[in-house]
């Protein structure tokens, strides 16, 4: 007896042992990024970056965070202000911010991601994933690079959702809003660039469409965990009708930015995050780490013919190319009581990132940030910043 079941029990555990290693091979294993951290304020750099930020601070133009890095070297990083004026509670560098429409550029890397398992297609039509779609012949491509010239979606709610606005709308109400009313459209879809919400709010809905997943889950699983960036998160007030972060943001010195019944709608903002998760992610991609370089350089084209090399979109992000066709790629935000910046330099790998929980104090001319890093960026006149148009 015991010569035939030890055989059997050997066979069994060879297997078990086998098989669990084949599902840990499969597993993806987030990248654990080694940093040289310079920060000692010893140096031109540091000391020009130091000093523009105290300054703003001390004079009460400033409450965030920021952080610099140049290929695997963090060169500055440092929290100032208050998460809560009242309390007195001091920012940290792994405070959580809400990005704003920074999310936009997570948001595309989601569909990216999709695209490239075969799940879906840049020119799938709208209509693919949601049939009763009012509006036709717009694509995913145009929902990522603003051509849909569909309406904006937050002056649509104001105008058709309930008149009591305590009730929270979703990414779903949206549709059945726009299917319901039909709303006049900008323009012609594909005809010119409009930056407008309504397009990464309809890109979280199709990515929830094709895995079956909230879209919180989906990201959490596939972008923020893969990368190891263990403290980025997504707020959906549909999920909880209290914001639990510890971060609050500001509209004033002292007057809080409400928790608005838009906030249950995702993909366009809602992602908090803090800028060591940020220059995880910025990091994750100049490693080529869930794209290659050439699938990269799709999201980093000038899509919209009609608008400046030095100020285009692509796939999530705001594109400047330089005259010797090196580009920077970057996003920023604004939303109830928050500002966000993130800028990449490809060509040096130089990483920006500034968050801040005071919509008021916290606004920058993004040149003078690149101008503190020593990133070339090229403008249309000299008296020109960039231009954006955010939540």
């Amino acid at each position: 007896m015991y010569k035939i079941v030890f055989p059997i029990l050997l066979s069994i555990v060879i297997f078990s042992l086998v098989f669990s290693n084949e599902e840990k091979e499969e597993k993806i294993i987030p990248p654990k990024f080694i940093y040289n951290e310079i920060y000692s304020y010893n140096n031109l750099t540091t000391e020009k970056i130091d000093s523009f930020f105290l300054n703003r601070y001390k004079m009460g133009a400033f409450s965030g965070t920021v952080l610099f890095s140049k290929h695997d070297t963090i060169v500055y990083k440092k929290a100032f202000g208050f998460a809560n004026t009242r309390k007195k509670d001091s920012l940290k560098i792994d405070s959580r911010f809400q990005l704003a429409s920074v999310s936009k550029t997570f948001t595309a890397f989601g569909i990216m991601l999709l695209e490239k398992e075969g799940k879906l297609s840049f020119q799938d039509s709208v209509r693919k994933f949601f049939p009763d779609f009012p509006y036709e012949n717009i694509s995913i491509h145009q929902l990522l690079v603003h051509r849909s010239g569909l309406p904006n979606y937050m002056y649509v709610a104001d105008e058709f959702w309930h008149t009591d606005k305590n009730i929270t709308i979703d990414n779903c109400d949206i549709i059945d809003l726009l299917i319901a009313h039909e709303p006049l459209k900008y323009r012609t879809p594909g005809t010119k660039y409009n930056y407008n919400n309504t397009n990464y709010a309809l890109l979280a809905s199709i990515i929830e469409k094709v895995t079956a997943m909230k879209f919180t889950e989906f990201m959490e699983k596939n972008v923020f965990d893969a990368l190891g960036m263990i403290n980025t998160t997504i707020y959906d007030k549909n999920d909880s009708a209290e914001n639990k972060e510890k971060v609050i943001g500001y509209v004033g010195r002292n007057r809080i930015a409400d928790n608005t019944y838009l906030n249950g709608v995702v993909g366009d903002k809602g992602v908090y995050s803090t800028v060591e998760d940020m220059n995880k992610f910025s990091r994750a991609i100049f490693e080529n780490y869930l794209f290659s370089k050439d699938e990269m350089n799709s999201a980093y084209q000038l899509y919209n013919k009609e608008l400046h090399d030095h100020d285009n979109y692509g796939y999530g992000w705001r594109i400047n190319m330089l005259p010797d066709s090196t580009k920077i790629v970057y996003h920023s935000g604004w939303w109830k009581g928050f500002r966000s910046y993130f800028i990449r330099s490809l060509k040096d790998e130089k990483t920006i990132i500034v968050l801040s929980n005071n919509s008021r104090t916290g606004k920058f001319n993004s040149k003078e940030l690149m101008d503190l890093f020593d990133i070339k960026y090229e403008l249309l006149n000299t008296n020109e910043s960039i231009s954006y148009q955010e939540n």
